[in-house]
């Protein structure tokens, strides 16, 4: 069999056709790169040289029809091998001459899965769409007496809150790390953990015209979200940033520029949790003259009861400090109090009033200290309305305690408040 690999073949994937070394393959990439395209060619390949029977998986089987099933259908074309492998369209299916054969299965119809026996091999074709428990899933149907295992995954990189980039990068909440994603765009392939890694972009695939990468470009005027997803091929937020000016500094260098403030105004803010939330309390420094919050150090912990939270407090020195909390726990407040807190009801803001003070303050300043507050803030976005689109101003991604910390402790402090007001 003869294949004009030079002129169907981009370069960047040549490798990967043949590199049969890990059991789980992962292709993140941007649009157009031929990450597809080159999968199915490497499950064809497979299935030409070794009798296995592969899997090809959606979330939504119907969608197979204009995608993996017409991707194989071309490269049967390309190959001259129509006479030899055949196709069937009801249900869709792809036979070889040696018995391989490839089978199309969507998670919206998890009935068919059950009775499909020894496959050796899964493609799941935009994973990111499938749930976290249908991967769990497929990865108990990948079984054989034999052959060795092969799990290849393919997709668009959409949220850092995908479970695609939590189970193959890092779910700081877990704190749960095995590859820092910007190393993979340095790198471009890597083996990590038995994990085969791939990277690829619009730029990858020669056959690409000029216009279509130039759609790719103008994204970023338009759709800056989908710019990085589509032309970089980058994980990220997806959203609007709640505080776009947050940014992080090593903890020394945010203590020294503490110190060199001329009137520093300090605040400390509290919120309450115990089985579900936190307990968040946040130090706080704010350069009036130019409009700069620093944030120095957190307090975060949950299932703790108050007295334990107390001595905790006090241990960090915070009990001669006075400390605004949620105004919604007056009890707790009150017992505070009795252990000798300088504890405070916060007045009573909406959470839009409260998140457009935040979003005044020039830059938000955090210590790599506060690594909660970072995680929660980082990459906090507004909630959109399904229906309409827009944002929601007083609903975000998760929820973020440590916000809530920041608006109590700056409740009595006006970023835009004229000259000396808040100089107290």
């Amino acid at each position: 069999m003869s294949l004009s690999v030079e002129k169907e073949v981009n370069p960047h994937f040549e490798d990967f056709l043949f590199d049969w070394r890990c059991k789980t393959q992962l292709l993140v990439g941007g649009y157009g790169s031929s990450k597809s395209y080159h999968v199915a060619l490497k499950v064809f390949l497979k299935l030409l040289e070794e009798k296995r029977t592969a899997l090809v998986v959606r979330e939504v089987y119907d969608t197979h029809r204009d995608s993996t099933f017409s991707l194989f259908s071309e490269i049967i074309e390309d190959l001259g091998l129509g006479g030899s492998v055949k196709t069937s369209t009801s249900p869709m299916q792809i036979k070889f001459p040696n018995g391989s054969k490839i089978i199309f299965r969507g998670m919206d119809k998890p009935e068919k899965l059950k009775s499909i026996n020894n496959i050796s091999l899964i493609w799941l074709e935009e994973c990111s769409e499938i749930k976290y428990a249908g991967f769990k899933e497929l990865l108990g149907r990948l079984r054989h007496p034999t052959l060795d295992l092969f799990m290849i995954l393919s997709t668009n990189p959409v949220s850092k809150g995908n479970w695609v980039y939590k189970h193959f990068f890092k779910n700081e909440i877990e704190e749960y790390f095995v590859l820092d994603d910007e190393e993979l765009y340095k790198q471009r392939t890597m083996i990590v953990n038995n994990t085969y890694y791939h990277h690829s972009t619009a730029d990858d695939n020669l056959f690409l015209p000029e216009s279509y990468i130039g759609q790719l470009d103008e994204m970023a005027l338009y759709d800056p979200d989908l710019h990085r997803i589509a032309r970089k091929g980058r994980f990220g937020v997806n959203g609007i940033l709640v505080l776009p000016q947050f940014e992080i500094k090593p903890h020394d260098e945010v203590i020294a520029e503490i110190a060199s403030i001329r009137k520093p105004i300090r605040k400390n803010g509290m919120d309450f949790g115990f089985v579900d939330s936190y307990n968040a309390v946040l130090r706080m420094v704010v350069d009036h003259e130019k409009k700069w919050l620093y944030i120095y150090e957190e307090y975060y912990k949950r299932g703790m009861t108050d007295d334990k939270t107390a001595d905790e407090l006090e241990e960090l020195g915070l009990k001669k400090s006075i400390i605004k909390a949620d105004n919604a726990e007056p009890k707790t407040i009150a017992y505070f109090k009795q252990r000798g807190f300088r504890m405070y009801s916060c007045k009573k803001l909406t959470r839009v009033e409260n998140t457009k003070k935040m979003k005044r303050f020039k830059r938000i300043i955090c210590s790599d200290a506060c690594i909660n507050t970072i995680r929660e803030l980082k990459e906090l976005t507004f909630k959109k309305d399904p229906k309409t689109d827009e944002i929601i101003e007083d609903e975000f991604n998760i929820d973020p305690h440590t916000f809530s910390a920041m608006w109590y402790g700056l409740d009595d402090y006006e970023v835009a408040s004229v000259k000396g007001a808040n100089s107290k």
